[in-house]
């Protein structure tokens, strides 16, 4: 059964040190929806998924989730309602697919207590999600990039989270494993309603996966909404400072965006 949160950030400015990378931003993330942050390389994607998720401390603006200061969440309570995989995890040396997964358990184990059925059950049914089971008792080091990709976002998953955040899940991975992974992703949020937030490079990937997009430049938010109402040409000229035409993908039926180039030619059909 689906649960449902209420995930508002209002006038959130944050950064490192001196340098206030968010500026303002507002927003509240669609419960139960596939939602993407996109933007230009530096302009606080990352910063706002590590801001909502408490991993960054933000200098002014309120978190609140169901009503409550993220920052007054114990943080193992705030872990088995909110799960994030950062950008490039570290993978512990000598380490096995099982074991890696199994710490998604973490937040749901007492210092006394050992592993109970419920354990061993999730992490059995987040490796069969993310179709690595049978890499069990391989050793992390012998998979290839989507695979292992897979197997970090089965930890998440095993934490069994409401909310799941992921910064650039894709990136680095051939476009099989992008779509390989944003399917399976998919089928998580259509199954059990986790609400997902992902950062994502390609514009083409998010328009077809996100149900909501946000929009940021220099740090603000300057568009929200589905695909199909704010991805235009003029968006993608303003935040990419890219020269395109936006059509309708006709598998999708979602925006479909083609670049222009300096060197296009038009092509009469």
């Amino acid at each position: 059964m689906e649960k449902t949160h209420d995930f508002r950030a209002e006038s959130l400015t944050s950064g490192y040190e001196n340098n206030m990378i968010l500026k303002e931003v507002g927003l509240e993330i669609p419960s139960n929806k596939i939602s993407v942050i996109i933007g230009s390389n530096g302009c606080g994607k990352s910063t706002l998924l590590k801001t909502l998720s408490n991993l960054i401390k933000s200098t002014s603006g309120d978190i609140m989730l169901d009503g409550k200061a993220i920052s007054k969440y114990p943080p193992k309570q705030l872990a088995r309602i909110l799960g994030i995989l950062p950008q490039s995890p570290i993978v512990p040396e000598g380490i096995t697919v099982a074991d890696l997964v199994g710490r998604g358990r973490f937040p749901h184990q007492s210092f006394f207590s050992g592993w109970t059925k419920k354990d061993y059950e999730a992490v059995a049914e987040a490796m069969e999600i993310m179709k690595v089971t049978e890499f069990a008792n391989k050793n992390i080091d012998e998979l290839s990039g989507g695979q292992r990709q897979r197997v970090w976002i089965a930890m998440a998953l095993a934490q069994q989270t409401d909310i799941l955040f992921l910064d650039e899940p894709t990136t680095f991975l051939d476009i099989t494993y992008q779509v390989e992974i944003l399917d399976l992703l998919t089928d998580l949020n259509r199954k059990y309603g986790t609400t997902i937030v992902m950062v994502l490079h390609d514009i083409n990937l998010t328009a077809r996966y996100a149900d909501y997009i946000f929009a940021l430049e220099k740090g603000r938010l300057v568009a929200e909404g589905k695909p199909s109402d704010i991805i235009t040409s003029q968006l993608v000229k303003d935040i990419f400072g890219l020269d395109c035409t936006v059509i309708v993908d006709p598998v999708s039926g979602t925006p479909l965006v083609v670049p222009m180039g300096r060197h296009h030619v038009k092509v009469s059909i």
